[in-house]
């Protein structure tokens, strides 16, 4: 209430309050909708992990957070060059391996650790043959084929090590 010798409010609120108000009640909706197109996204895009393409191993910039570990954008071509049989550069995105060609390597100890990543990801592979009668040289067997299965999330997701300090 008002207080002294002022006037007495008399706001017009009837000026189409309706065109202003943004409500949620389509969210619930919104919600099963996503979850819809998550999963039909995941049928189509089988046998590939659901999250998407490999990524390297970076450390942060700042000196706040350069002691941690993340997924960085695409791995370079040398570290491509160095893995275990030497992956082409137009032929790891096929396989699921993100590239960024503007990636330099700086340092030994991180130029070592994404080739250790790669070669890591390429031993757990499966790949499946472009036609089912026919099979290249690098395709997996019949038995690792049937055994395989759609990755749901990342596939090789960073995990922090944990340090142990001793003073």
């Amino acid at each position: 209430m008002t207080k002294h010798n002022n006037v007495v409010p008399n706001e017009h609120f009837k000026k189409h309050w309706q065109n202003y108000v943004k409500t949620w009640f389509n969210q619930p909706a919104r919600k099963t909708c996503r979850r819809i197109a998550r999963q039909k996204k995941a049928v189509k895009i089988f046998p590939t992990p659901t999250a998407g393409p490999l990524c390297l191993l970076v450390h942060g910039q700042t000196l706040k957070y350069n002691m941690k570990v993340r997924a960085g954008r695409g791995f370079s071509l040398e570290e491509l060059k160095c893995s275990a049989a030497g992956i082409p550069k137009k032929l790891a995105p096929t396989i699921g391996i993100s590239v960024d060609h503007h990636q330099k390597n700086r340092s030994l100890e991180s130029l070592q650790a994404n080739v250790q990543w790669l070669k890591t990801y390429k031993a757990k592979l499966v790949v499946f043959p472009r036609r089912a009668r026919k099979s290249q040289a690098g395709d997996s067997t019949p038995e690792e084929l049937a055994t395989a299965t759609q990755v749901q999330g990342q596939y090789m997701p960073v995990v922090l090590e944990k340090q142990l300090w001793s003073l």
